[in-house]
């Protein structure tokens, strides 16, 4: 079973992203590598400086890098933004949104868990288009992953193992109307929450994750009691989103339990110390709320 790490979802500083990246090339026990800005095109030019080297360091330590397309492309810069993308030679794209199959389809590619991929026949579909991995939503139980792994033997199946859970993107910048700021004006105010911002309802319970346009859950999915299952339904690969924490000892401890050289039990524990005072969740694989957690 792969071990894959998905683009950083949030603000970060430039120079705090591309040695984010150097150490996860030099240190991480991963074998794929999704980069790229995904969340606000308007956040993009900060990091394209940075970007060919941070490819090439990771390519050079011996892991697979996605190049990760937009998850809402919503203006004719971004389409054109997408369009150029999909043109790349060399490096495969993760498809994240359906904009890119016009210009991407008939070429291997692979989607990410932002497209709405809920049966075998949805999977299917896209495996014919060129699809050669596809990382399922966060929201599927394990027994709809089984199928849809089933259904599709040629392609690799991801599920999304660690990290907030991202549950939808909007047009409208949440952090800029916060502070007062509109969208066109925001003064990228989402870099003051490298972990996002949280969010209580009326009666002060911790509910959501608001990162500029994006909305994730609060609580963190961690599926690493899970990996014996996950194996057994024929998933080919989990995927951790990467978070204001230690990144490298997180994937150590994933790959770990991966090699049998730990128990889930005390690698539970560990993801605890490395990301205190955070819930952890596992509700939707079993089909549960998805904020729940259970031990395996």
């Amino acid at each position: 079973m792969q071990l894959s790490l998905g683009p950083v979802l949030y603000n970060w500083a430039p120079e705090r992203w591309r040695d984010f990246y150097f150490r996860i090339a030099e240190e991480a026990p991963v074998d794929v590598v999704s980069v790229g800005e995904i969340v606000c095109s308007k956040r993009a030019p900060f990091f394209t400086e940075y970007l060919p080297d941070v490819i090439e360091r990771l390519e050079g330590a011996g892991k697979q890098v996605l190049l990760g397309s937009l998850i809402l492309v919503s203006l004719r810069r971004e389409r054109r933004q997408t369009e150029e993308l999909c043109a790349t030679d060399g490096t495969l794209v993760e498809v994240n949104d359906l904009t890119c199959l016009r210009s991407i389809r008939g070429r291997p590619h692979a989607i990410g868990p932002y497209v709405n991929i809920y049966n075998e026949t949805s999977a299917t579909f896209h495996v014919q288009q060129g699809a050669t991995r596809i990382c399922l939503p966060p929201e599927l139980p394990i027994s709809s992953a089984a199928v849809i792994a089933a259904a599709v033997p040629e392609a690799l199946i991801e599920i999304f193992a660690f990290g907030r859970v991202p549950l939808a993107i909007s047009a409208r910048c949440y952090h800029a109307r916060l502070h007062k700021l509109s969208k066109d004006n925001c003064r990228f105010v989402c870099e003051k929450d490298p972990d996002g911002l949280a969010l209580k309802t009326l009666d002060q319970q911790e509910f959501l994750t608001v990162n500029g346009v994006q909305t994730l859950s609060h609580a963190c999915t961690n599926l690493i009691g899970d990996i014996a299952a996950l194996r057994e339904a024929g998933i080919g690969s989990l995927r951790l989103s990467p978070q204001d924490c230690d990144m490298v000892e997180v994937a150590r401890t994933f790959r770990d339990v991966l090699d049998g050289g730990r128990s889930a039990e005390d690698a539970g524990g560990r993801l605890s110390e490395l990301y205190p005072g955070v819930a952890f969740a596992n509700g939707f694989l079993r089909g549960q709320p998805g904020f729940s957690f259970a031990q395996a």
